[in-house]
């Protein structure tokens, strides 16, 4: 007994040898032992000509890491592109919450981590194919893949509810990103073809061999013909670009400065912005001041100074009682932009010390440096003292401290009682209409979010000299759509950055594109095709070229084969006594003899 489990322990050796002799050893354990956690070549076994790269449970879980690579895929985009929003979706959490936390790169952290730990999944499982290994995945992984699945169905799910408008951003995204996307997509299919191409030829079925071949052509085919129906403004005709787009401040310079503060309409107006953005309130003794929120808590110190108040509407409190409060502080110690650290320790004093500014105080910093005012209009709750003469109110000051051709006009109540009185204000609407109706109002410009950009429609406005300007740009990409797009303005917290751009990131003739769709189909279909004729070539023992030395079924590459299979059927044999000895020969030792099962 003690032979025969020393022979059999010696076998074992041998095949695992023999088992390292036809594979590189190094690559192959890195791939399976980080993909299934077979780190020893006995533990993993390779895929045999016709037979299926894996079980049904190791299949589907593949199946399923391929859906979750494609859904963290969309998510992770659809959430990167959304940059554009994350300080409204910082806030709004704030104004749920009740604390300021950044919320949205912490989404976005995470989202690219899961997304690259599939992504190295699925490397992983396409080299083990390529490599010609039969698919194992670690319960681990498994795990980890059903998570990263739960994760981007549930946030894509709630973010969606909560903010659908960004699925608009995402399209228009697409103006811009799918000429890339279709190089990287054509990209991938080609690497994809090494392997499915091993195992096609492998296939002892013409079933599944039809199935297999038939879906990666209609896929590839999809994505060779996708370039008919994409649409860019950024593609068009050499000189046919208008100028760029002006930059208006929303609330001034809210990256480089406290928002809605003189300090920040002075850092836009040195950034280089055109136009000044800001929110009005009319407080309770009728002054006119700058405050975007409904209540003091986000922007103010109000909790500290009136901690009672933190929740009344902003324009119950009298002028004396906003000039107590600190409009600075908060910017440094919440840091929604992650700038603070980049201004001197001059501009960290000087925003330390920022007041809720007046309307008047505004106007004058716009009077000065010849720039465009354009500002919402909040009403007074109900029985406030100036809930019905705020427009008034408010035009009067606008009269006294600023040229009214320099202010876009933008509440729409008695827009036409204040056309009489001062019919130089620029009117503006916040909404779409017809021309006929926009001419009607006097309407000169539209004030519009960037989601309803339209190359279209900016153009049939422009032809009757109705301006659009788009809200809120702060990413280099939207602002390049824009400027394709014809838009004369936009409004952005980047003004600084945006300032800097002096063409379009992204523009190409339709000749250049039309170069980089055929390329790109042409080359990808051309290695197609050769990776596919190596692995027919190949599987057949067939020769390369006339006259070369014939690689046929008795040739070295059927003879790796033929030993490989050799030495997997090792692993079916058995060990038994010889039972034609007997216990009284001599010369007839009790050894083993191996035999197939």
């Amino acid at each position: 007994m003690p032979v025969t489990r020393l022979k059999l322990g010696k076998l074992k050796v041998v095949r695992r040898q023999l088992l390292q002799r036809y594979e590189h050893q190094p690559f192959v354990s890195c791939l399976a032992g980080l993909y299934g956690c077979q780190w020893r070549r006995y533990q993993r076994a390779r895929a045999q000509p016709g037979e299926c790269c894996c079980s049904k449970v190791e299949c589907g879980s593949f199946g399923l890491l391929i859906l979750t690579f494609f859904l963290s895929f969309v998510f992770l985009y659809f959430w990167s592109e959304a940059q554009n929003d994350y300080h409204d979706f910082d806030w709004f959490n704030f104004g749920t919450l009740g604390f300021w936390f950044p919320w949205s790169l912490v989404l976005l952290v995470v989202a690219a981590a899961l997304f690259t730990y599939i992504a190295l999944l699925l490397v992983l499982a396409v080299c083990l194919l390529s490599e010609g290994q039969r698919l194992y995945l670690h319960w681990s992984h498994k795990t980890g893949i059903v998570v990263t699945l739960a994760f981007s169905i549930t946030a894509t799910a709630i973010l969606s509810d909560l903010w659908s408008k960004e699925w608009k951003t995402l399209l228009l995204s697409l103006q811009v990103t799918a000429p890339f996307l279709h190089l990287a997509a054509v990209s991938l299919m080609a690497i994809l073809s090494w392997p499915i191409a091993l195992h096609f030829f492998r296939m002892n079925k013409k079933v599944r061999q039809v199935v297999v071949l038939g879906l990666y052509l209609s896929m590839l085919f999809c994505l060779y013909l996708v370039p008919l129906g994409m649409y860019s403004p950024c593609i068009k005709e050499a000189g046919t670009l208008g100028p760029a787009p002006k930059l208006i401040g929303h609330r001034g310079a809210p990256m480089l400065a406290p928002e809605n503060t003189v300090m920040s309409f002075e850092k836009a107006v040195e950034a280089g912005g055109e136009g000044l953005e800001t929110d009005v309130t009319i407080s309770y003794d009728g002054v006119p001041f700058l405050m975007h929120d409904s209540t003091l808590r986000r922007t103010t110190n109000v909790a500290e100074v009136f901690p009672n108040r933190t929740h009344l509407d902003a324009s119950m409190f009298t002028w004396a009682e906003l000039q107590q409060l600190n409009a600075g502080d908060w910017f440094l110690l919440r840091d929604p932009f992650g700038t603070v650290s980049s201004l001197s320790e001059v501009d960290r004093s000087h925003a330390q010390n920022q007041s809720v500014p007046s309307l008047a105080q505004f106007l004058e910093v716009a009077a000065r440096s010849g720039r465009l005012v354009l500002f919402d209009l909040h009403r007074p709750p109900y029985g406030h003292p100036y809930s019905q003469s705020y427009i008034n109110t408010t035009l009067q000051v606008v009269q006294a401290h600023i040229n009214s051709s320099q202010v876009l006009w933008l509440p729409s109540e008695d827009r036409e009682a204040v056309q009489a009185v001062d019919p130089e204000l620029q009117q503006t609407s916040g909404e779409k209409a017809s021309i006929q109706e926009l001419t009607d109002n006097h309407i000169s410009r539209l004030n519009l979010h960037y989601s309803s950009m339209s190359q279209q429609q900016i153009s049939k406005y422009q032809s009757v000299n109705i301006s659009t300007n788009l809200y809120v740009i702060s990413q280099p990409w939207l602002y390049t759509l824009a400027w394709c797009a014809g838009a004369q303005s936009v409004t952005t917290n980047s003004i600084h950055i945006l300032s800097n751009i002096n063409k379009p990131l992204f523009l190409m003739t339709p000749e250049e594109y039309s170069l980089m769709w055929i390329l790109t189909d042409a080359v990808s279909a051309f290695l197609i095709i050769a990776v596919f004729i190596f692995h027919w070539w190949r599987e057949r023992g067939l020769p390369f070229w006339s006259g070369s030395r014939q690689t046929h079924e008795n040739g070295p590459y059927s003879k790796f084969r033929t030993e490989l299979s050799d030495v997997w059927s090792i692993s079916s044999v058995s060990v038994r006594p010889d039972l034609r000895s007997t216990p009284s020969s001599p010369s007839a030792p009790h050894l083993p003899t191996i035999t197939e099962e």
